[in-house]
C-alpha cells in the first residue's frame, strides 16, 4: 500500500444514520455514538427516519434531546422517498463538517471508530474504512448457525470489507469515513439503485482519482438477520439488484456478484441434460458442490470452536443462499426492461443538486 499524499488535517465530521422502523436496534446504534472516545463537540449528528410506523423517529427525537448539549449538534431529517440512497442524500445536503461518516442503523461501532478514521483521513487518507464482520442480536444456537453461514466466504463473504485482512486499497467498503471533498466533486447518491447505491457511488469515487483505504485496525459490526426467513429475502432482494445495475454500472460489479446467477443456469442446464438422458454433468456438478459445501461447513465450524447440532445444517443453508441470490439476480434481469424504461436508464438528477447543495454549506459547521 502506497503512502497517501499529505491532505489537510481536519477534525470536525458529521455522522449521519437511516433508520425504517428501526426501534429493536436504534437505541443500540445511538449508544455507540454517544460512547465515541473523539471529542463530542466536533461531532455532528444527522439521523434521518424513512416514515417509520414504530417509535424509531420518537427515539431520535429522544436521542436529540438528552444530548444536544454533548455534540456539536443533532438534527433530525425526514426522508420524504423512504429509500436508502435518497436518505443519504438528505443528510448529505445537510452535512456541516469536513468528512462525512456513513453508518447502517443495523450496525454496532466500538468506541475508537470515529477516533481510528479521522487518525487515517489525518494521515492523508480521503476516504477510510475496515473490516464489517457479522455478529448476531441474540445468541441462540440457530442464530449462531446462521451467522456462520453469513459469515463463511462460501456463504458470502468474498467481500474485502467483511474480513480482516492487510491495510490495503479497495473497490468499496460499507461504513466509511468520507472528506467532503469528494461528495463535493462525484455528487450525491443515485436514488434509483436502493440496494446497490453503495457500488454505484465507490465506482465513481474511483473514477475521480479517490481510493478507498482499507485498514485492518477500523473495525464495525452489522447486524445479521434474526431468521431464516428475514436472510433469505435480503439475498434476493440483493441479488435482484445486481441484475437490474448491471446495465446502469457494470463497472460497479465483480465477477464474483455473479457466481450464484450461473450457479442457477447450471441447475437448469444440467437438470435438462438428466431429464433427457444425460446426467453425468448433473452428478458431477451436484457432487462437486456438496462437497466444497461440506469442507466450508467443517471449516466455518472449526473456526468457530463451537458445535451445536444445528450446525449440521449449514450445508444446506449455504445452498439456499446460493439460490436465494441467484434467482433474485434472474428476477433482476427479467425486471429490467420495465425498470430501465420507468427510471430512464437510472438518470438522477439529485446527484448533482447534493454536490450543488454540500458546495452551499462548506464551512458552515
Amino acid at each position: 500500500m502506497t503512502q497517501a499524499k499529505p491532505q489537510e488535517t481536519v477534525s470536525t465530521l458529521s455522522l449521519g444514520v437511516i433508520a425504517y422502523n428501526e426501534e429493536g436496534c436504534l437505541a443500540d446504534i445511538l449508544g455507540d455514538i454517544s460512547a465515541q472516545d473523539y471529542p463530542h463537540e466536533k461531532m455532528e449528528i444527522l439521523l434521518a427516519d424513512s416514515g417509520s410506523t414504530d417509535r424509531t423517529k420518537e427515539i431520535m427525537l429522544r436521542f436529540q434531546q438528552e444530548n444536544a448539549a454533548g455534540f456539536h449538534r443533532i438534527v433530525v431529517l425526514d426522508n420524504p422517498k423512504k429509500v436508502q440512497p435518497a436518505g443519504w442524500n438528505v443528510i448529505l445536503s445537510n452535512a456541516g463538517g469536513e468528512v462525512v461518516f456513513r453508518i447502517d442503523a443495523h450496525a454496532s461501532i466500538p468506541p475508537d471508530f470515529v477516533r481510528k478514521n479521522m487518525e487515517r483521513l489525518n494521515r492523508g487518507e480521503m476516504v477510510s474504512g475496515g473490516p464489517r464482520p457479522n455478529i448476531a442480536e441474540q445468541d441462540t444456537p440457530f442464530r449462531r448457525t446462521l451467522l456462520m453461514a453469513e459469515a463463511s466466504m462460501f456463504g458470502s463473504s468474498v467481500a474485502s470489507y467483511r474480513r480482516q485482512t492487510g491495510a490495503r486499497y479497495v473497490n468499496s467498503m460499507f461504513h466509511g469515513a468520507y472528506r467532503r471533498e469528494v461528495f463535493e466533486t462525484v455528487g450525491g447518491f443515485n436514488e434509483h439503485l436502493w440496494r446497490t447505491e453503495d457500488n454505484e457511488m465507490h465506482y465513481r469515487i474511483r473514477q475521480a482519482g479517490y481510493r478507498l483505504c482499507y485498514d485492518p485496525e477500523i473495525h464495525s459490526y452489522q447486524h445479521t438477520r434474526s431468521s431464516l426467513g428475514k436472510m433469505l429475502k435480503q439475498k434476493f432482494g440483493n441479488g435482484k439488484w445486481i441484475g437490474l445495475t448491471l446495465p446502469v454500472c457494470p463497472g460497479c460489479l465483480s465477477l464474483f456478484h455473479f457466481v450464484p446467477f450461473a450457479f442457477i443456469l447450471a441447475i437448469a442446464a444440467t437438470t435438462v441434460l438428466a431429464l433427457l438422458g444425460f446426467p453425468l454433468l448433473c452428478w458431477l456438478m451436484w457432487g462437486a458442490y456438496a462437497l466444497l459445501a461440506l469442507v466450508m461447513a467443517g471449516k466455518a465450524i472449526v473456526e468457530s470452536r463451537r458445535f451445536h447440532v444445528s450446525n449440521l445444517l449449514l450445508p444446506f443453508l449455504f445452498l439456499l443462499l446460493h439460490v436465494s441470490y441467484g434467482i433474485g439476480t434472474l428476477a433482476g434481469f427479467c425486471c429490467l426492461p420495465g425498470w430501465l424504461k420507468k427510471t430512464g436508464r437510472a438518470h438522477c438528477p439529485e446527484i448533482e443538486e447534493v454536490k450543488a447543495a454540500m458546495r452551499a454549506r462548506h464551512g458552515k459547521f
